[in-house]
């Protein structure tokens, strides 16, 4: 069971748990502040134009052919 949650997914894209765990940090880290971004966004529609859709689209981009 421990193999399964913690080590076989990492694995599968070359990383140690260790790796994974730091990238998918980061990850979540620029996601929360794209969804930052977007909120002010909609409070006053000049500011951070396109600031989560291109923190959305480089997160695409890092991670479309991970594993591969």
């Amino acid at each position: 069971m421990y193999k399964k949650l913690f080590i076989d997914h990492p694995k599968s894209i070359e990383e140690t748990y260790f790796e994974h765990a730091r990238f998918a940090l980061k990850f979540s880290s620029l996601l929360f502040l794209a969804a930052l971004a977007a909120f002010i966004h909609a409070l006053v529609p000049a500011f951070f134009e396109k600031t989560a859709s291109t923190i959305v689209a480089n997160l695409f981009d890092k991670t479309r052919n991970r594993g591969r």
